[in-house]
C-alpha cells in the first residue's frame, strides 16, 4: 500500500506528516544547526510505500552523503514512530529546491497540512539573503536566461567545509580557535583582520568556508567570500565598464569580507591599492576582514609595505604541516563515512606515506574507496599499494648518502669524518659498512659513486660491505633489528 503525501488531508497523512516533523526535529537536535542546514534540511518525504519511507534529495552528492552518514539513524527514528516503516529509501529528485528551514515540519510543529513535503511550492533559502555575493553549492541551478542577472561576485561555499567537519590537531589548533572566535564575535578587538597562512592543502580554505557558514547561520550579516584572483578580475571588469563606484559600494556594503590566496595580488599594484582602500574602509566601519595566504604578511615580499603592515596588525595564525597523529585522525574521520571497511593498517600506511598535504591524503583514500566500490573488492594493504602506486612513488623520500652517513654516525656515536677516513678499527669499520649497505639499498647511486662518497674507496670495497652486512643480518637478529631501525628512521 502506498501513501501519497501532499494530497487531500486525511488522518493517515496527518499522522505521517507529524511523524516526519518529529524525526526532522530530533535530527536537528542531535547533529546541531550548522550540520543540519548543510546536509539534512533539503530532505523531502515523498511517500510511504509499504514498510519503506521514500525520502528525496536534489543531488546525488547529497543523497550519497545522507545515505552514508544518516541512513541508519533515519531508519531507527522511523521505526521508533511505530508507523510500520522498517526501511528508508533515499532517492534523487533534481527538480527539488531547498525547503524553508523554518517550515512547520522542520520545527516539529505539524499543522495538519503537507507543507514542506512533496507537492509544496519551492521557497527561497534565507541564507541566500544573508550570504551576500556567496551562493551555496547545494543551491539549484538557475535558468540560463537568468544567468547574467545573478550576482556572481564571490565563490560558492562548500557545504562540506564546516567547523564540525574540521579535524583539529596540534598543527592547526590555534588557527581553528581564532577562526571560531571570529565566527562567534566578528570584528572583535585584536582579531580584525584575521590572517591565516600555511602551505597548500593544510586547511586554510576549509576554515574560511567554516567561518562564512557559521556567521551566516548565527546572525543577519552579509558575508562575501572570494579568491584574490576573483577580486582582481572583478576590479578590472569594473574599470573597463567604468563602474568602479558600483564596485566599491558593493564591497563596502558587506559585513564580512573574506579573501583567499592573497599572494595572487603580488605584483598587481593597482589591485593592491584598491584592496588597501577597501580594507581600510571596512575596518574603520567595524566590519570583519579575513584573509589567507601561503606565507605570513612579513614574508609576502611584493606586497606594498602599508598593506603588509595593516594585515599584520590583527591576528596572524599559521597552520603547520600535518603530524602523523593528525593525518591518522583525518583519515579515520573520513573512513567512518565510507560504505566499505578501511583496515587500520591501511590508514596507518597512508598517514606514513603521504605527508605533503591533507587534500592529497583525502584524495588517496577516496581513490581506494572508489576502487573497492567499483570492483567489489576489499581494501587491503596490497591493493592500496597497487591502486596508489603513482602517488606513493611521487612521495617516496629521496634519501641522500650524506643523510645516511650522518644518521649512522649519530646512531653508533662516531664522528661523521670517520665515514670517509682510513681508520679500520672495528667500532668505525662496522658502522661504515652499514652506511654503505643502506646507501646501496636506499639510493639509486652506483657502487663506484658510493665508494667515492666514502673516502674514494673502490667499488669492490662497497660490494664487500654490502655482502658482509647482509650475512651478519642473517646470523645476528639483534644486528638485523639495528639495521632495520636505521632504515625506518631514514625512510620516514
Amino acid at each position: 500500500m502506498e501513501k501519497e503525501l501532499g494530497a487531500s488531508p486525511s488522518a493517515a497523512t496527518g499522522q505521517v506528516t507529524e511523524a516526519w516533523a518529529r524525526i526532522r526535529g530530533r535530527l536537528r537536535e542531535e547533529v546541531g544547526e550548522v550540520e543540519y542546514r548543510s546536509w539534512l534540511r533539503q530532505m523531502t518525504l515523498s511517500a510511504i510505500e509499504g514498510e519503506e519511507a521514500v525520502i528525496l534529495l536534489p543531488t546525488r552528492f547529497l543523497r550519497d552523503w545522507v545515505r552514508g552518514h544518516y541512513g541508519d539513524r533515519l531508519r531507527s527514528l522511523w521505526v521508533a514512530e511505530n508507523l510500520g516503516v522498517r526501511r528508508v529509501d533515499i532517492r534523487v529528485a533534481p527538480e527539488l529546491r531547498a525547503p524553508e528551514p523554518e517550515a512547520a515540519m522542520a520545527d516539529g510543529q505539524a499543522n495538519g497540512q503537507a507543507g514542506g513535503l512533496a507537492g509544496a511550492a519551492p521557497v527561497a533559502r534565507p541564507q541566500q539573503a544573508t550570504l551576500a555575493l556567496a551562493e551555496p553549492l547545494s543551491s539549484p541551478p538557475r535558468a540560463e536566461s537568468r544567468a547574467e542577472s545573478r550576482n556572481d561576485w564571490a565563490a560558492p561555499l562548500d557545504p562540506r567545509f564546516t567547523f564540525e567537519s574540521f579535524v583539529v590537531g596540534k598543527p592547526n589548533e590555534f588557527a581553528h580557535a581564532c577562526a571560531r572566535r571570529v565566527a562567534e564575535k566578528p570584528a572583535s578587538p585584536g582579531f580584525n583582520p584575521l590572517f591565516l597562512y600555511g602551505g597548500v592543502g593544510l586547511g586554510k580554505t576549509h576554515l574560511m568556508h567554516a567561518i562564512a557558514w557559521a556567521i551566516s547561520f548565527n546572525g543577519q550579516r552579509n558575508v562575501a567570500y572570494m579568491s584574490a584572483e576573483k577580486f582582481m578580475y572583478r576590479f578590472i571588469a569594473a574599470l573597463r565598464a567604468q563602474s568602479t563606484m558600483e564596485f566599491k559600494e558593493s564591497l563596502r556594503s558587506v559585513d564580512v569580507l573574506m579573501i583567499d590566496d592573497l599572494q595572487f595580488l603580488i605584483g598587481k599594484d593597482n589591485t593592491q591599492e584598491e584592496f588597501f582602500h577597501t580594507f581600510n574602509a571596512l575596518v574603520d566601519a567595524g566590519k570583519q576582514i579575513v584573509v589567507s595566504a601561503d606565507k605570513s604578511p612579513s614574508d609576502l615580499s611584493g606586497l606594498e609595505d602599508r598593506l603588509r603592515t595593516r594585515l599584520g596588525c590583527g591576528m596572524v595564525a599559521d597552520i603547520h604541516a600535518t603530524t602523523y597523529e593528525l593525518r591518522i585522525s583525518i583519515l579515520q574521520a573520513k573512513a567512518q563515512g565510507a560504505d566499505v571497511e578501511v583496515p587500520p593498517r591501511v590508514l596507518e600506511f597512508l598517514a606514513h606515506k603521504i605527508t605533503s598535504n591533507v587534500r592529497e591524503l583525502e584524495g588517496a583514500l577516496n581513490r581506494l574507496i572508489a576502487h573497492a566500490n567499483l570492483f567489489g573488492r576489499p581494501i587491503t594493504l596490497e591493493s592500496a599499494q597497487e591502486v596508489l602506486h603513482d602517488i606513493l612513488r611521487a612521495h617516496d623520500r629521496r634519501v641522500t648518502i650524506e643523510e645516511i652517513q650522518r644518521k649512522v654516525a649519530e646512531h653508533y656515536n662516531i664522528r661523521l669524518t670517520d665515514m670517509s677516513s682510513a681508520r679500520r678499527a672495528r667500532n668505525v669499520a662496522r658502522p661504515r659498512q652499514v652506511a654503505m649497505y643502506l646507501a646501496k639499498q636506499l639510493t639509486s647511486r652506483s657502487l663506484p659513486e658510493i665508494g667515492r662518497r666514502f673516502g674514494n674507496r673502490d667499488h669492490t670495497t662497497v660490494m664487500h660491505a654490502v655482502s658482509r652486512v647482509a650475512e651478519l643480518m642473517q646470523a645476528d637478529s639483534t644486528f638485523a633489528e639495528d639495521v632495520e631501525l636505521l632504515r625506518r628512521m631514514l625512510e620516514n
